[in-house]
């Protein structure tokens, strides 16, 4: 009764169109789901988000689950998990797009899973990094441990929405480190962040990885900006 009440105060609404979600609909509704623009990297030796960074950094592989465009259900999603704190949301997409990616397990070693870190600052204002849930997700299902404490940014920006393509590859250079340790030496790190622009955040922290001896890097994100 009081759960009735409840619902019926506060209905629960989809991420992806703000529309009310059906008694077995939970976080999306079936027809966002119906509708996730699903890009397939992962079907695909070449793609667009290994193409991104074809003679920049060098990456085992390179996937994105989604097509980001502006104003559509992604975007949505993406704001909502950045930004409101629906972190509900990366746990969704993280248990979705887990099945897709099993054969990585007999394809390629894969040790740990390192999220694109938040500056402390950033991460006392927002309370979480938005891709957190979504590396747990993966972590839990493919059975490959998370480390949040490897790769670290060593300084606080100002969001980097309204700069343009030179300004956030020039500023993105030297932000990331790694805390330096033998036990990393020569392992494949799998970088989680949630939309590729540019791409120069990830070029940053690949760079910063591959400064660990033999150390091999992938990257899997939420989104591709597709023009």
């Amino acid at each position: 009764m009081h759960k009735n009440l409840l619902k019926l105060l506060f209905p629960s609404l989809c991420y992806g169109c703000n529309e009310l979600l059906l008694n077995n609909e939970k976080i999306i509704c079936s027809s966002c789901i119906h509708h996730l623009p699903y890009t397939h990297h992962h079907l695909l030796e070449q793609n667009d988000t290994l193409n991104k960074f074809y003679g920049i950094v060098d990456l085992e592989f390179a996937y994105s689950m989604l097509y980001f465009h502006k104003e559509g259900i992604v975007q949505n999603l993406i704001h909502q998990l950045k930004y409101k704190g629906k972190q509900e949301i990366g746990t969704f997409l993280g248990l979705n797009y887990a099945p897709s990616l099993q054969h990585l397990k007999e394809k390629y070693r894969i040790d740990e899973i390192i999220p694109v870190p938040l500056h402390p600052k950033r991460l006392k204002e927002r309370n979480y990094n938005q891709v957190e849930t979504f590396c747990i997700s993966l972590s839990n299902e493919l059975s490959i441990p998370y480390n949040d404490t490897l790769l670290f940014r060593n300084e606080y920006s100002k969001t980097q929405t309204k700069k343009n393509k030179i300004e956030r590859q020039t500023k993105g250079k030297n932000l990331f480190e790694v805390r330096n340790s033998t036990e990393s030496n020569g392992k494949h790190f799998l970088l989680i962040d949630d939309v590729i622009t540019t791409g120069a955040t990830i070029e940053a922290c690949t760079k910063a990885l591959l400064k660990i001896p033999n150390a091999k890097v992938s990257v899997i994100t939420l989104a591709y900006t597709q023009s």
